[in-house]
């Protein structure tokens, strides 16, 4: 079939990215935000660590038990690594699960120890059985460490301030998509702490389905750190109707948008991420996204596109007065006519959806800008 020969062309790109001399990383990037991602779990083992720049020739020895002794973090590592059960595949038998437990305890405590800036938080332990149960335990310590070093770099402070900062990028996201959705959700006071287990677990703590949670860790590991808020705005734009069929009151709203369906089309929110990001990149949405103490997120750190897609972003200006013109005139007509303005100002503000192709290259042309500062704090 059709689907089974694309997939072999892309099992072939990705071995010869690997084979080349020096590696491909820019196409590795590119197979793991393109459809499907990364295919398999035997895949996920050569390319995640290329991912991450970690030397898999030079893995760090296995955490030993003694890390439980006197550390402060060991009971709440414990009490969520045992009520973790359904992270792990159904059928497995307890005995194997309980070993695997064990292991993520371990992890969790050694890249602890050897990282004392780095805080636990619940949810964490989401993300760090992902990679176990992907790559096992010894490669799954290496990857975890420097994505907490990076990616989580922010999440693992000792107060929650990033984290919200990060979330504060949501709602300038989808007010620039959709400024009636923005606008209800701002009427209804909800916030954006239904977004936060999303964020700080990569989706692993709310989706049922592991092969959804790993699609979703190819496409962020080849991305910038900011991309996980970029998908959580567009689940709450796909579901634009019903959200607006909502009661608009705060607790209305939440529960609506707590609760992620498990049926979400992957590929097109991932494909329309992606767009998103190079339409309105985190550095356009800074101002908005409350700026104190920007330059302490690791965000910060990794380069903000400025691309060739700023001919399709209309300008400001433009854009605000268009806005306010609309609604002003949704304020004097009938209800009937909201989605047809709606839909007119989606066009003004998207402009041309760009294809996948072109967000994915955009997407790993900026990853490749901060890879060289990647190395340097890898080898100082």
């Amino acid at each position: 079939t059709d689907f089974d020969s694309k997939k072999k062309r892309k099992v072939a790109e990705i071995y010869q990215a690997l084979n080349s001399d020096p590696i491909d990383v820019a196409t590795l990037r590119r197979m793991a935000i393109s459809e499907g991602g990364l295919l398999t779990d035997e895949i996920r083992c050569k390319v995640w660590p290329k991912l991450l720049s970690v030397n898999t020739d030079d893995l760090p020895p296995l955490p030993g038990k003694e890390l439980r002794e006197d550390n402060k973090d060991y009971q709440q590592v414990l009490l969520d690594v045992r009520r973790s059960l359904r992270r792990f595949p159904p059928g497995m038998p307890d005995d194997q699960r309980e070993g695997l437990q064990e292991e993520l305890i371990d992890i969790i405590l050694h890249v602890l120890k050897r990282n004392p800036q780095l805080h636990y938080y619940q949810g964490y332990h989401d993300i760090v059985v992902t990679f176990l149960l992907v790559v096992g335990d010894r490669l799954a310590t290496a990857l975890v460490e420097k994505l907490s070093t990076h990616h989580l770099r922010d999440f693992m402070d000792p107060t929650m301030d990033n984290t919200k900062h990060i979330l504060n990028y949501l709602m300038p996201i989808i007010d620039q998509v959709n400024p009636e959705v923005h606008d209800f959700m701002q009427s209804a006071e909800v916030g954006t702490i239904f977004a936060l287990s999303w964020l700080i677990t990569w989706f692993g703590h709310v989706l049922s389905d592991f092969r959804h949670v790993v699609r979703l860790y190819d496409f962020f590991l080849a991305c910038h750190p900011l991309m996980p808020i970029y998908f959580a705005a567009v689940i709450v734009l796909y579901r634009e109707q019903e959200v607006l069929d909502c009661e608009c009151d705060m607790a209305s709203v939440h529960h609506l948008l707590s609760q992620i369906p498990q049926d979400l089309p992957y590929e097109t929110l991932i494909s329309r991420a992606g767009d998103l990001f190079v339409q309105f990149p985190p550095s356009e949405l800074a101002r908005e996204a409350a700026q104190q103490q920007a330059e302490r997120t690791a965000a910060s750190t990794f380069k903000d596109f400025e691309l060739a897609s700023v001919q399709q972003r209309p300008d400001t200006v433009l854009r605000q007065r268009f806005r306010e013109r609309l609604r002003g005139e949704e304020r004097t007509k009938s209800v009937l006519t909201k989605p047809r303005t709606n839909r007119f100002v989606k066009l003004a503000v998207m402009g041309l959806t760009v294809a996948l192709g072109a967000a994915a290259l955009a997407v790993v042309k900026s990853a490749l800008e901060w890879a060289p500062k990647f190395e340097l704090q890898i080898f100082p």
